[in-house]
């Protein structure tokens, strides 16, 4: 069954005859590109878009990938900063992102006579709040990994097979997705998340989020911490560090949420109108798990 779905991806990224990829250094981009490269050889180019939101340290990663795994590579420079729109950071910011992206992308497609553009939507997105698809199709840009009914499982299993390093790799949504919806974005909140997510993942968490809040009395950094790693979180009695180092970047509170990383908590606290020490799950109401 995989293997057929990964013959008729095969197929399909050949039958475009030329390829751009819009590529992140995620899970599917990598895994795109890669057969993209095989398939179609030197008619094929990943694009990586180079803007404030995304950290420095996936930009490197995305290109060491690259070169490790011969996938012909380009960086663009987006402009989405410059855009009150996705600024404002309204629930479908994500579109104003991928426009901008694809914007940048079709000018690059055209000179380069790449026939298709290519992104790493797949299967498993199906039914999912996604603005950035809304920009994919005025774009007429193809996700050959949902035609073809890859799921996410499938493209890190593939992934595993093939050698790819991002095989098992925690999902990773750009920094300004960590801002509650409705809040500006700013390059100083991303620069302030970036750090503080570094500096947990160096002591060697994986699945992180800093979610960034704007109280009166100043910012709050809000934790999320895969559930799996957790206890050693409290049992290493790390959050003393962790809040110090957080308050050096310039957070003024710092808690953890002991529901742990899920994706897509931020949609959740907005749905429900509430701050983020709503819900059972918060660390606000156990104050001694809370750094302030």
């Amino acid at each position: 069954m995989l293997q057929t779905k990964y013959e008729n991806l095969q197929a399909l990224l050949r039958s475009y005859g030329s390829c751009l990829v819009a590529y992140s250094g995620g899970v599917d981009s990598v895994f795109l590109a890669y057969v993209a490269a095989r398939v179609l050889k030197e008619r094929s180019l990943a694009a990586i878009a180079d803007s404030p939101s995304l950290p420095r340290s996936e930009l490197d990663e995305a290109l060491a990938i690259a070169d490790s795994f011969g996938i012909p590579v380009r960086v663009l420079k987006t402009n989405e900063f410059s855009n009150a729109d996705y600024l404002a950071n309204p629930n479908n910011r994500c579109y104003f992102c991928k426009h901008e992206l694809f914007t940048e992308l079709a000018p690059l497609a055209k000179e380069g006579g790449f026939a298709v553009i290519a992104y790493g939507e797949n299967a498993s997105d199906i039914g999912d709040f996604r603005p950035g698809a809304k920009a994919a199709t005025e774009f007429s840009v193809r996700a050959p990994l949902k035609e073809t009914g890859f799921t996410k499982a499938e493209i890190r299993e593939l992934s595993a097979s093939l050698g790819l390093p991002t095989s098992e790799k925690p999902q990773m949504a750009c920094l300004s997705s960590r801002i509650p919806y409705g809040e500006p974005v700013t390059v100083e909140k991303l620069g302030m998340i970036e750090l503080a997510e570094k500096s947990i993942r160096d002591l060697g968490f994986h699945d992180v989020r800093v979610r960034h809040h704007e109280l009166k009395l100043g910012s709050l950094a809000r934790i999320e911490i895969g559930p799996e790693e957790l206890p050693r979180f409290w049992a290493d009695q790390l959050y003393g560090h962790v809040a110090k180092e957080l308050k050096v970047i310039g957070y003024t509170h710092v808690t953890v949420d002991l529901d742990g990383y899920r994706r897509g908590s931020l949609n959740r606290v907005s749905a429900s109108g509430t701050g983020p020490h709503a819900g059972r799950g918060s660390a606000a109401a156990h104050p001694e798990k809370t750094a302030r």
